[in-house]
């Protein structure tokens, strides 16, 4: 084929336009009038050699074989660029949906141009080639990142803006993740409108919904903090929602917190009050950050009486130490910063034409301060602050209270708390007395009904006291000693009070049994679920108090009734039994004594016996010896017959003592060996 063929024009490997118009301005080549003004056209290292013949005759039999047009390039790889870009654009014109050759050329031709200005041509001849590639290889995502990069490189904003645009919607949605990784890294550079970073940012947010804690994070480095609050509430309020960065929602609050409290005056969508509110209901572990957040959000607005009562609030409901040491702390440094600007405006005022005015106005009195009031009110602000520090320990308790109001121990800290202040220790303890439920009290729940007493007694209102009392007994408690020593408190009241009448007549009252139903005797189970005033007259303690006030207020015979009667209830202790026969023997009652031993040893066994037995025995001994041996002979019997081996020891010495002072010395010595059979060595 002649050189002159080829430039006229004729077919030649299915390229049929001359060959001075096959390297155009756009692709890189120059035009013919700047070649002719530049001299003469020099076609020799287009033209094809000797050795390419082989390949032009293949081509002009097969120009469609993807293969022959591959081996021509690689044949050809040390050819001057423009020899290699003339076969390229043969290649692709004769098949112009091989995406291998158009790959490859496009590579090459991106190859060329790196490390070049991005204004000088090659840059738009080869944004040309792109375009025309994409007309047959919008389909292929490795093309459109090529040229998306390529786009990058240069800068252009807009070029790169709607290239993305036409390759998100040329190629199918598995394939956009590869797109959006290229158009998230550009808008992200720095240079970028951030309106037109927003925008791209919310159309990849419908792509991947979960991704928007990173376009939260490009809005916080950029500013937009009203966005980011929006968004944060946005996924805070999604129960879908799951964080690629691991975070609970329990951090997206915190996080939204922080947002809406540090900028208030750009977040201005949001309800902050009432989001910080919500946080506070939900998130019961972070009530004191989210209240000193809220008044920090109202300092920052200016506000500083809303964030006072924000302060007063948080420090009025708050449950635990911890949370209530984190308002306060912050309360106090904020009333300490207001304080100090106060002093420090003060200072920057104080001058010498200040203190002229000051004399002018010596004589002033206060007629027209609302005229010439300065708005000095450093005093207030120092009083407020003392009056803060003064109400600590008493928030802390309202806090140790709110955890528990049933504390008796608490309530006896809050009333010490109010010490010379006797309205304020009786408004506590008429709030404790109502608040603290017998059933779930921890501690004694019958001693703030005492100390309420004392404390009226204390300051002489003995009837105050007396009346507190009379509630007092009234109360469901859980126990039968708590309500026991109520009525005991109340009888020594008037003990003090020298009412020894009316002491003796309020444990009449107090002892007295409750009319009881007709049926079968109540069980165990059935008497302990009596509440504790039906149960009261069964009450040792109280019975042991009335016993002491008749044996020093009453007569012989009422405290003879008392002791018998607690008998009766088979309530009696062995001390009950000993101290009862002692006072019939000092009154010379012998036999009535030894009758309550009897009852004593008949209701009561070893070991809770011995020490009955003994008193009744060296009692008896000692009064009558040898008058009535038969019946201390008898007496020994049974003692030694119902106690046990180990207790047996000192009874049988005695027994043997009685006869060697008072009987047969063979009846001691039988003794004394009954005791050897029976006592154990040890």
């Amino acid at each position: 084929c002649a050189p002159n063929d080829l430039v006229g024009g004729r077919h030649f490997g299915g390229f049929t336009r001359p060959l001075a118009m096959a390297i155009t301005p756009a692709d890189g080549g120059a035009s013919v009038s700047q070649t002719a003004a530049a001299g003469a056209i020099d076609y020799s290292d287009l033209m094809p050699k000797e050795e390419d013949l082989l390949y032009e005759e293949e081509l002009l039999r097969t120009p469609h074989v993807t293969k022959l047009w591959c081996r021509y390039l690689d044949a050809r790889k040390d050819a001057t660029v423009k020899r290699r870009y003339l076969i390229f654009e043969r290649a692709v014109k004769a098949l112009p949906g091989s995406y291998k050759l158009w790959f490859a050329y496009l590579k090459e031709r991106h190859e060329a141009v790196r490390g070049l200005c991005v204004t000088h041509p090659a840059y738009a001849a080869l944004n040309n080639t792109f375009e025309r590639a994409l007309v047959t290889m919008h389909k292929m995502p490795k093309v459109w990142e090529l040229y998306l990069h390529f786009l990058v490189e240069q800068r252009g904003i807009t070029k790169v803006r709607r290239a993305c645009d036409r390759s998100l919607a040329s190629l199918p949605v598995t394939q956009h993740e590869r797109i959006w990784t290229i158009y998230l890294g550009f808008i992200c550079q720095k240079g970028i409108p951030v309106d037109t970073a927003r925008r791209v940012y919310r159309r990849y947010l419908k792509f991947e919904p979960g991704h928007a804690e990173e376009y939260i994070e490009f809005l916080r480095a950029r500013g937009h903090w009203d966005e980011v609050a929006n968004k944060l509430a946005a996924i805070v309020n999604d129960d879908t929602f799951q964080s690629l960065a691991g975070k609970s929602k329990h951090q997206l609050w915190l996080e939204l917190c922080d947002v809406i409290t540090k900028h208030p005056a750009e977040v201005t969508a949001l309800n902050v009050d009432a989001i910080l509110r919500g946080g506070i209901r939900k998130f019961t572990d972070e009530v004191g950050r989210l209240w000193t957040s809220l008044a920090d959000f109202y300092i920052r607005r200016g506000l500083f009486e809303k964030a006072r009562d924000v302060y007063e609030e948080g420090l009025a409901t708050v449950i635990t130490v911890r949370d209530f040491s984190l308002i306060f702390d912050a309360y106090t440094q904020f009333e300490e910063s207001m304080l100090s600007a106060k002093m420090e405006a003060a200072a920057e005022d104080d001058g010498p034409e200040s203190a002229d005015g000051d004399g002018e106005n010596a004589d002033d009195n206060g007629t027209d301060f609302l005229f010439k009031d300065a708005g000095d009110d450093l005093d207030l602000r120092l009083a407020r602050l003392e009056f803060l520090m003064g109400r600590r320990p008493e928030l802390l308790s309202s806090v140790m209270l709110r955890q528990n109001p049933h504390s008796v121990h608490e309530w006896q800290k809050r009333v010490a708390l109010f010490e010379g202040n006797p309205t304020r220790q009786i408004l506590t303890f008429t709030e404790a007395v109502k608040t603290v439920d017998p059933s779930q009290a921890l501690g004694k729940p019958h001693s703030l009904w005492v100390d309420f007493a004392k404390f009226y007694e204390i300051h002489g209102d003995a009837d105050n006291a007396r009346v507190v009392f009379e509630k007092g007994v009234c109360v469901p408690y859980s126990k039968l000693d708590d309500l026991a020593t109520v009525w005991c408190e109340w009888g020594e009241l008037e003990l003090r009070q020298k009412n020894f009448a009316g002491a003796l007549t309020l444990m009449r009252r107090a002892t007295a049994e409750p009319p009881r139903e007709h049926g079968p005797r109540p069980t165990a189970a059935e008497w302990e679920a009596m509440p504790v005033q039906h149960r009261l007259f069964k009450s040792l303690k109280l019975w042991t108090f009335y016993c002491d006030l008749e044996e020093s207020l009453g007569s012989l015979e009422s405290a003879r009734t008392v002791y018998n009667r607690i008998l009766d209830l088979r309530i009696a202790t062995p001390q009950i039994i000993l101290n009862f026969a002692l006072l019939l023997q000092e009154n010379k009652f012998f036999e009535d004594s030894f009758q309550v031993y009897e009852r004593g040893v008949n209701m009561f066994k070893f070991p809770h016996s011995r020490e009955i037995w003994q008193a009744y025995l060296q009692q008896f001994v000692a009064r009558f010896g040898a008058k009535k041996l038969e019946r201390a002979r008898d007496l020994f019997e049974q003692c030694v017959a119902a106690a046990p081996p180990k207790e047996a020891k000192l009874f049988y010495l005695e027994y043997a003592k009685l006869e060697e002072e008072h009987g047969l010395g063979r009846r001691a010595m039988d003794v004394y060996e009954r005791a050897c059979r029976k006592v154990p060595l040890d």
